[in-house]
């Protein structure tokens, strides 16, 4: 990403180290990376891990740092917030990827103004493979977008949505994850069931659903086009995809999707 100064992070948790590794491997310096995190032990493994900066407090992440990613409970956020805003300034960005927490409430904290972004990233990101939507804030620039954009290409790939679309995205990819896991779970299960060992059946469906996915994003063709390839009448992947719609597979997943989706809208609401 565009090396723009010094980035910090208000909180070191898993996803925080996710991106604090994609910026590392960048063009930012440890020297450049400063983290709050009020665990000890914690705080010391990021700094023995990765060689960053550790601050004594929030304010001081914001004073060292031209943008900051806020990445701590969203429970915790109006708490924080007041110490972070004494140390803004208006040169500043502020990327957050607090769950259920708008832009609009964020910019209420500042009393100066407040460009934020705020980011939906999943936790593939452990692994470099994200998949992240931002959102501007109102008075967040094109270039502020552009450069969230950069900070979370880093970990994987990311999308422009608007703010209203952030609870589908919470639905579909923040939470999509468990989704699959279960997908493979399941998968795995009935090879079991069919005299597959364990081992083999789970490397079988894991890289199978992997396998699938990276044919959706590289050849250009729906996931229906892919599908009907795959599909000899009368065959056995035919039998299967019977089974398994007269079961409503695709009615299951649309619908965890908006369950997932209707609990964002009502965390947002708390």
């Amino acid at each position: 990403m565009t090396n723009t100064g010094k980035i910090g992070f208000v909180g070191g948790g898993n996803m925080a180290e996710a991106i604090l590794k994609g910026v590392l491997h960048g063009s930012y310096s440890p020297e450049q990376v400063t983290v709050f995190e009020p665990a000890p032990e914690r705080a010391a493994y990021l700094a023995e891990s990765y060689g960053v900066n550790i601050a004594e407090s929030n304010r001081q992440v914001v004073e060292r740092s031209d943008l900051v990613v806020l990445a701590v409970k969203p429970q915790i956020v109006q708490a924080i917030l007041p110490d972070i805003a004494r140390a803004w300034t208006a040169d500043k960005l502020l990327v957050s990827i607090l769950a259920g927490t708008t832009t609009i409430s964020l910019e209420k904290g500042f009393s100066s103004k407040a460009s934020v972004v705020r980011a939906m990233p999943n936790t593939p990101a452990m692994i470099g493979a994200a998949a992240t939507a931002i959102c501007p804030g109102t008075l967040a620039s094109d270039s502020d977008l552009e450069l969230a954009r950069q900070l979370f290409a880093t970990i994987g790939d990311v999308v422009a949505v608007s703010e209203a679309q952030m609870d589908a995205v919470t639905g579909l990819s923040g939470s999509g994850p468990a989704y699959i896991y279960s997908v493979i779970e399941a998968l795995a299960a009935g090879g079991v069931a069919e005299g597959l060992p364990e081992e083999v059946a789970l490397k079988l469906a894991a890289q199978t659903v992997a396998g699938a996915a990276r044919m959706v994003q590289q050849s250009g063709e729906t996931p229906a086009v892919l599908r009907e390839r795959v599909c000899s009448p009368g065959g056995t992947t035919l039998a299967g995809l019977q089974a398994m719609n007269g079961r409503g597979l695709q009615e299951v997943l649309v619908a965890g999707v908006q369950a997932a989706t209707a609990r964002s809208r009502e965390l947002g609401k708390a």
